[in-house]
């Protein structure tokens, strides 16, 4: 019979596959990439629930672990965006559709570290002090590489981004 922290891992990975998988899609730009990000940490947050015999915060673990696999990946070896010739369809007007584009090529040409800080900061939502513990960087960093990442955003999209925008000065 199995461990019963099995059940609790098995609950955690059904419960968070599909937020890693978005959050992991942000990061990367793109599915395939997202997917190999997603396998890549959950392949560490089993070993660690089970070295660890049960993780106090299986989130931020996930969370942390995804963002430092990126950041290593982007080191390693040159990431170009691939154009494609269809694009997934979305519900929503034209506009919101342009908007994602634009964003997804803005978050793109980022640097990776201030990719990742909007993602944590605007799509994850986490606070400049969890942002900074995912990251292992200092608070002033990651508010530094969030002001030049907003900056960026507001430079290269079209108007109507300030609610996007503003939530990441908070």
């Amino acid at each position: 019979m199995g461990d019963p922290d099995d059940g609790d891992l098995d609950a955690f990975l059904v419960s968070r596959r599909a937020a890693l998988c978005r959050t992991a899609f942000l990061l990367c730009g793109n599915h395939d990439d997202a997917e190999d990000l997603v396998q890549s940490t959950l392949v560490k947050v089993i070993l660690g629930w089970r070295r660890l015999h049960r993780l106090d915060n299986p989130d931020a673990y996930a969370r942390q672990t995804m963002v430092k696999l990126y950041i290593a990946s982007r080191r390693r070896r040159w990431h170009g965006e691939v154009a494609h010739e269809e694009l997934p369809e979305r519900p929503g007007s034209d506009h919101d559709l342009d908007l994602s584009i634009a964003v997804r090529g803005v978050l793109a040409s980022l640097p990776a570290k201030q990719r990742a800080v909007l993602v944590l900061r605007i799509w994850e939502d986490l606070s400049v002090e969890a942002t900074a513990t995912a990251l292992g960087m200092r608070e002033g960093t990651v508010r530094s590489h969030t002001s030049r990442a907003v900056a960026a955003l507001r430079g290269a999209l079209p108007h109507g981004l300030e609610e996007l925008t503003e939530r990441g000065r908070a």
